[in-house]
C-alpha cells in the first residue's frame, strides 16, 4: 500500500490492502465483461496461455515481497513523522495473510453473487427475452444485496450497538465523582440528576480546573467555572434537552459570566477536556459552559447511521441559549461563544447559515476537527481567496475567519476583526479529508505541498487512497496532540487569540498549557 495520512495497526494494513486487491480484481473483471460485450474475444493458444500465467506468477513473487516491504518502511516513516514508536516489521507478514484472506473472501462473494445472476437469468429466459431476463436478474440481486445490509447492519448491528451504549451509558468513568458545587449540573444544587446525565455528561461536570487551580496558574483570582449540561432522557426531544440546559444556565446565573460558551457535543454527550478547560483558564474562571447529549451512539456510528440528530441538537442548543442572550441589555451580556469537535462541530455550524452569520450572531468560535462534509465549512472552504490552499484556506484575507493546523497559522498579515473564528484543523486528520469523492477525484489538499505533518510520499490513487483514508478514521485519534484527529492543550492559545482577554499575559499561555497538560485531560 502507498503512504497515507497516518500510520496504522498491521491488521488494519491487512485489511485496507485486501480491500483494494479485491477491488482492482473486480474492476478487472469488469473490463473483461466490457471487452467480450464489444466482440473482442481473442482466441490465445495454450502456450501463449500458459506463458502468460507464468509471468502473472513470476510477476507476482517479485511485486509482493516488495511493496510488503514499502509498505512496512513507510509506516515506519508515519510514525517517525508523529512521533509514534515503531512496530516490529515481522508484523507485516501477517499482513499479507489477512490481505490474501480479506481479498478470497471478496472474490467469492463476487463470484457468488454472479452465479445467482446467471442463475435467475436462466430462469428468466423461460418467460421473457434474454436482455429482459439479465435486467431482472441483475435488479433482483442488488435489491436483496440491499435489503439484507439494511436489516443486517441497521435493524441488526445498529440495534445491537445503541443497546449496548445505553448499557455503557449509564456506568462513570474511574475517577469521577458527583460535584458538590452549586455551578455545576448534577450537583445537589442541580435540578438535573448525577444519574441522568450519561457518562461523558459527568465526565464533563465533574472535571476541569477549580477556581483555586486558576488562580495557582494565572497569578489572578478567579471564579468557579460553571458547566452545565441535560443528559439524553432528561426530554423526549433536542428542543426539550435545550430548554433543560437553559433552566441549568439561570439557576447558575450563567448569564452573568464573562464568556458564555454553547457546546455541540460528539455522538455520547463528549466534550473536548483540553478545549472547555483552557477556556476556563484563559478567561480565569470567569466562564459558562453549555452542553447537552443527544444520541447513545459513539461517533463512528452516529457518522454512519444518523447525521440528522447531531445538527438538530446544535441547532436547537444554540437558538435556545441566543433567545435568552439576546433578550438581556447589550451592556450586560457575557460574550457568546460557540465551540464544538468533530461531530459537534458539523452539529453546531447547523445554526448557521454561513461563516458571515456565525460572525453575526456570535462573539467567536472554536471549531475543531471539522467533517468534510460538514456546512458552512465546505463552503467556506471552497470560496477560498484565490492561491490559498485548500488544507488552510485564507478566507477574505483574514479578516474574521483563520484556518489554523499549527496556532501560529492564525497570524496572517492583515488585520484580525473581531468577532473572531477559528476553524482548527490538521492536515493528517482523516476526519477532515475524508469524502465519497476521494473514490475517483484526487482533492485539491493532495494537489497542493502537502502538510508539514503528511507523508510526502503520499499520492492520489483511485479507490486505494479513499479506502486508506478510511481505515485512517478509526484510530485518527489515538496520535499525538497535533497530528490526525487529537487536539490538546494548544487550545489555550487559540482561545487568547479568539478573545483577546483583559490584561492576559503572553507567557501564562504556556504556564495553562503544562497545568492542562499534566491534569491528564485526554479521556
Amino acid at each position: 500500500m502507498s503512504p497515507s495520512l497516518l500510520p496504522r495497526a498491521w491488521y488494519l494494513q491487512g485489511v485496507a490492502t485486501g480491500i483494494s486487491v479485491g477491488i482492482g480484481y473486480g474492476l478487472g473483471c469488469a473490463v473483461a465483461w466490457v471487452v467480450r460485450r464489444c466482440g473482442i474475444r481473442p482466441q490465445w493458444s495454450s502456450r501463449t496461455r500458459r506463458i502468460g500465467w507464468w509471468t502473472l506468477a513470476g510477476a507476482a513473487v517479485v511485486v509482493v515481497p516488495l511493496f510488503l516491504v514499502l509498505g512496512s518502511w513507510w509506516q515506519q516513516i508515519l510514525r517517525d513523522l508523529i512521533g509514534m514508536p515503531r512496530t516490529e516489521r515481522s508484523f507485516y507478514i501477517l499482513v499479507l495473510l489477512i490481505a490474501v484472506a480479506i481479498a478470497l473472501a471478496l472474490v467469492a462473494i463476487g463470484r457468488g453473487l454472479r452465479w445467482a445472476t446467471n442463475h435467475l437469468t436462466d430462469l428468466g429466459r423461460r418467460v421473457v427475452p434474454g436482455p429482459a431476463a439479465r435486467l431482472a436478474a441483475v435488479v433482483i440481486v442488488v435489491a436483496l444485496v440491499a435489503m439484507g445490509l439494511d436489516g443486517a447492519l441497521h435493524r441488526g448491528l445498529l440495534s445491537m450497538a445503541e443497546r449496548s451504549a445505553k448499557v455503557a451509558d449509564k456506568s462513570t468513568a474511574e475517577g469521577v465523582t458527583q460535584p458538590g458545587a452549586p455551578e455545576r449540573s448534577g450537583s445537589p444544587a442541580s435540578a438535573q440528576a448525577w444519574d441522568t446525565l450519561g457518562r461523558e455528561g459527568r465526565t464533563f461536570v465533574a472535571g476541569g480546573p477549580s477556581a483555586q487551580q486558576i488562580s495557582k496558574v494565572t497569578g489572578a483570582p478567579a471564579l468557579t467555572p460553571i458547566r452545565v449540561y441535560a443528559g439524553r432522557t432528561s426530554a423526549d426531544s433536542v428542543e426539550g434537552i435545550a430548554e433543560q440546559v437553559i433552566a441549568e444556565l439561570r439557576r447558575t446565573s450563567a448569564f452573568e459570566r464573562k464568556v458564555l460558551a454553547v457546546v455541540t457535543t460528539t455522538g455520547r454527550g463528549w466534550v473536548n477536556p483540553n478545549v472547555a478547560s483552557a477556556l476556563e483558564y484563559v478567561n480565569r474562571g470567569d466562564t459558562a459552559i453549555a452542553s447537552m447529549q443527544y444520541s447513545f451512539l459513539p461517533s463512528a456510528l452516529s457518522f454512519i447511521a444518523d447525521r440528522e440528530t447531531p445538527p438538530l441538537a446544535g441547532q436547537a442548543l444554540f437558538e435556545a441559549v441566543h433567545r435568552v442572550w439576546a433578550a438581556l441589555p447589550e451592556t450586560k451580556r457575557p460574550k457568546l461563544v460557540v465551540f464544538g469537535e468533530s461531530l459537534g462541530s458539523f452539529g453546531g455550524q447547523s445554526a448557521f447559515a454561513s461563516g458571515a452569520d456565525i460572525v453575526a450572531r456570535t462573539d467567536g468560535a472554536l471549531l475543531v476537527g471539522t467533517p468534510n462534509f460538514a456546512q458552512p465549512w465546505g463552503r467556506i472552504t471552497a470560496n477560498r481567496d484565490l492561491g490559498s490552499l485548500e488544507r488552510l484556506p485564507v478566507v477574505d484575507e483574514g479578516r474574521h475567519i483563520r484556518f489554523a493546523s499549527r496556532t501560529s497559522d492564525v497570524n496572517l498579515t492583515g488585520p484580525w476583526e473581531f468577532p473572531r473564528v477559528v476553524f482548527w484543523q490538521h492536515a493528517s486528520d482523516p476526519i477532515t479529508w475524508w469524502s465519497f469523492d476521494l473514490l475517483l477525484h484526487r482533492p485539491d489538499w493532495l494537489r497542493e505541498p502537502l502538510g508539514p505533518d503528511v507523508d510526502p510520499g503520499m499520492r492520489w490513487l483511485p479507490f486505494v487512497t479513499f479506502w486508506q483514508v478510511t481505515l485512517d478514521m478509526i484510530f485518527s485519534a489515538d496520535v499525538p496532540y497535533g497530528y490526525g484527529h487529537a487536539f490538546g492543550p494548544d487550545a489555550a492559545d487559540l482561545w487568547v487569540d479568539i478573545l483577546a482577554p483583559r490584561g492576559w499575559d503572553p507567557a501564562l499561555t504556556q504556564r495553562v498549557q503544562d497545568a492542562i497538560a499534566s491534569s491528564d485531560l485526554s479521556d
